[in-house]
């Protein structure tokens, strides 16, 4: 996201935040929330749009928010939102932040507990006084003690779906400095772990370069502050506040270095086991002779990995997790490749809570190389996010259909779909004579999570017209753990009835292990965006590498089908079950 927009939306956020703590006109609040939404989502830099005089197009944005939107382009800030702040003790407002606790709730704990501070609302959790209030309970104050505990790891590592952009960042800004002969994340990042500490960069170069190099890296401008600077290593604090460290390695090193610093820890202690049992040593600078430190190679991974008698193994999966034992025999599985990706099954537009139109995502996600998309609005019960009603989808094929008179001809495909609430008896919010007019249905839980779900989702699987099952744990990193659920049974009855189980690139929901048991059992899953404006139809990248984190091999992902193979995928699950009853 581009630093202005970060910036604006977060302003913005906020001051719906304090508004709705100090009681203000529920409209104006989600007035903010809206426009807050939108600028967090926009593909352009704000303030290029500002200098193209197309602020006031946006959806959503009225004069007065134009007005704030200029006052933060001149000033770095928004007065009314100085002036707010005034009004709410810090502390409150950083709790706000919190999942789980929100405006109202601090405002209950302020009048009627005399909370002021992180320590004074901690105290009235712990010692009963605010489950004794009306609204409240023992059963609320306890998830709020776990969004806290959320939020605090939160703090600590940054999930993968925002290193990612921020290390694309940084990565291409670095490749203008042409001295650089290679570049790589390395870490956790490389590995596509779903949290990241810090944000590893690697480089090869002449060492008479390392020195220029540092310096146009400690020159980044989100470099917010330098910790250290040499011609190794240098380490930065962004202005997100996450940490950066840059190390540079002679090309004769580069596999070696690379290996070395990707990790896991547990993975490279195996490798250098094995190493030693053949009379080599393996470090960042290369594989040797032990008895002699004759050099035998590190140019290169899969020299490094030769060299110990293993096949190489793709960064994702090196966590120690039975690679090894596969790579010795040289039977590694082969791993979902990004360039195997055909659609996107799970996309929002304007017409629920996206950002864009129809048209806009279509022709994006056209541009991306795509054979297609499934069009995935909310149902009618997504009140909160403008649902659709069955009279509203039916408005919405007529657009496909013109859409597909346009796009079909380039080989391209729009597929009506759409995302159907689970009710909380596993019915659906869609009657099934509508159902059947979809090309393809993602059904979802979007309430009551804090009970057993497996059931809810049993029965939506037994529906012949659901596709596939979206994020179906219910986890949403940094916000919350997830709804208990039987992931076994799940798993069984989806490889039973014919139905896939979603790779939630937004939520990072199915988990790697959880990936991995759908590989064993050899359930279909989908790798989604679920993504709510054109911006996020790119993410499509980390979904895949959360898939390769889980072991998942093309054939089990229903991104590599062709539009025949999805039309047969679909209809096979309806003749299936018709059969079956």
């Amino acid at each position: 996201m581009h630093k202005n927009n970060k910036e604006l939306a977060r302003i913005f956020e906020k001051i719906a935040d304090i508004l709705e703590f100090l009681g203000d006109n529920i409209y104006r609040v989600n007035t903010y929330r809206r426009a807050a939404n939108l600028i967090s989502e926009l593909p352009d830099d704000i303030e290029e749009l500002y200098k193209r005089g197309k602020l006031s197009k946006l959806p959503g944005i009225g004069s007065s928010t134009v007005l704030k939107i200029e006052e933060f382009l001149r000033t770095g800030t928004v007065k009314k939102y100085e002036d707010l702040r005034k009004k709410v003790p810090e502390d409150l407002l950083e709790l706000m932040d919190v999942p789980g606790i929100g405006p109202k709730t601090l405002k209950v704990a302020y009048e009627k507990l005399n909370v002021r501070t992180k320590e004074d609302f901690l105290r009235v959790l712990k010692d009963g006084s605010l489950a004794k209030l009306p609204g409240f309970g023992s059963k609320k104050v306890e998830n709020i003690l776990k969004g806290i505990e959320l939020w605090k790891s939160s703090q600590e590592r940054i999930s993968l779906l925002d290193a990612y952009p921020i290390a694309q960042e940084l990565l291409e800004y670095m490749k203008k400095e042409e001295a650089i002969k290679d570049i790589s994340v390395a870490g956790s990042l490389r590995r596509m772990k779903e949290t990241i500490g810090d944000i590893d960069i690697l480089v090869s170069a002449d060492r008479k370069d390392w020195s220029k190099i540092h310096e146009h890296f400690v020159k980044y401008m989100e470099v917010d502050k330098i910790l250290a600077k040499g011609e190794t290593k240098s380490s930065v604090v962004l202005r997100n506040g996450r940490q950066a460290d840059l190390r540079t390695v002679e090309p004769l090193s580069w596999g070696a270095a690379l290996q070395y610093f990707t990790g896991s820890k547990e993975h490279n202690v195996r490798v250098r086991d094995i190493a030693k049992e053949k009379g080599l040593k393996v470090n960042e600078y290369g594989v040797f002779r032990a008895d002699t430190e004759e050099r035998l190679g590190g140019e290169t991974e899969e020299e490094v990995y030769e060299l110990v008698g293993m096949q190489w193994v793709p960064p994702e999966i090196r966590e120690n997790w039975g690679e090894i034992e596969l790579a010795l025999e040289g039977k590694l599985p082969k791993l979902i490749e990004f360039e195997e990706i055909k659609g996107d099954f799970h996309v929002h537009t304007n017409w629920s809570d996206g950002i864009n139109p129809i048209e806009e995502v279509v022709e994006h996600a056209y541009r991306l190389g795509y054979s297609y998309i499934v069009i995935g609005d909310h149902s009618q019960s997504a009140r909160v996010a403008n649902g659709l009603t069955p009279e509203r989808y039916l408005q919405q094929w007529k657009l496909i259909d013109k859409l597909n008179e346009l796009y079909n001809p380039k080989g391209f495909y729009i597929l009506k779909g759409c995302e159907v609430d689970i009710l909380p008896d596993g019915s659906l919010d869609l009657p099934n004579e509508l159902l059947e007019g979809f090309d393809f249905v993602v059904a979802s839980i979007h309430s009551r999570f804090n009970q057993d779900n497996t059931y809810r989702i049993l029965k939506a699987m037994e529906n012949p017209y659901v596709n596939l099952i979206g994020h179906p744990t219910g986890k949403a990193y940094g916000q919350r753990e997830g709804y208990p659920l039987d992931m076994d049974k799940v798993i069984e009855f989806a490889k039973e009835t014919g139905t896939a189980l979603e790779i939630n690139t937004f939520r990072i929901d199915l988990s790697p292990e959880n990936i991995r048991r759908c590989v064993e059992r050899g359930v279909t899953m989908a790798v989604v965006t679920d993504a709510h404006s054109v911006t996020h139809l790119s993410y499509i990248r980390i979904g895949v590498g959360i898939a390769r984190r889980g072991w998942a091999p093309p054939e089990l992902i229903l991104n590599t089908k062709d539009l025949k193979q999805v039309r047969d995928f679909v209809q096979r699950k309806r003749k299936n079950l018709a059969r079956a009853k």
